[in-house]
């Protein structure tokens, strides 16, 4: 079985790779180890997309194990069917579609629920004692909220807000054209403002 080294807090603190062109050269060579049956690729191309993966996953399904076996299914079908990235999308945008992809299929074979308090994020601890607690309430309410959207509605609010992808790559990865997306994330911001309507103030959403 495919695992990430350290612990779950070390996961999700890892720190975001960078993105540009070179970062998308130095992907799209990992991947061409991997069709040339490289393990040592493999690897470098896990470490540089569990993070990520887990953030997005975590977000649509919750339960560690289950994100974790969605993730690992994710990776393994990369390192499979490597060839069948044909470059017409970017090779992150191939990738996020296979884990929503499965993610959905995981959500309803098995109904799983989806808890609000598995996933802590980070708080800033530049700040003061009261306003960490006031960030940490703050984002205690905001994954209540975005568990009452859909995981479609999900899907499209962490890509666009937490993975700083366009409506095009998010239509890519979710399968809908970009006018669908842009119709999610309107119901999904309208739902999250009946739900957190004093967090207009904070310039959140």
């Amino acid at each position: 079985m495919l695992k990430w080294p350290g612990t779950r807090r070390q996961r999700e603190d890892a720190p975001a790779p960078a993105r540009g062109v070179a970062a998308e050269r130095l992907e799209l060579a990992l991947l061409d180890g991997l069709r040339r049956g490289r393990r040592a690729e493999f690897d470098a191309l896990y470490r540089l997309y569990h993070p990520r993966l887990w953030r997005f996953l975590s977000h649509l399904m919750r339960q560690p194990d289950a994100i974790e076996e969605v993730l690992n299914d994710t990776l393994l079908v990369v390192w499979q069917r490597a060839d069948s990235f044909d470059g017409r999308s970017k090779l992150s945008t191939w990738i996020f579609g296979i884990a929503y992809r499965k993610a959905l299929k995981a959500l309803s074979r098995q109904d799983l629920p989806v808890e609000t308090d598995t996933v802590d994020e980070p708080v800033d601890t530049g700040l003061g004692p009261e306003q960490r607690t006031g960030l940490a309430q703050l984002r205690g309410r905001l994954k209540a909220a975005m568990a009452e959207l859909s995981p479609e509605h999900r899907a499209v609010v962490e890509l666009c807000y937490f993975h700083d992808m366009p409506h095009g790559e998010i239509a890519e990865v979710v399968g809908c054209p970009p006018e669908t997306v842009k119709t999610r994330m309107f119901y999904a911001r309208r739902r999250l403002r009946l739900l957190l309507d004093d967090l207009a103030g904070h310039g959140e959403l």
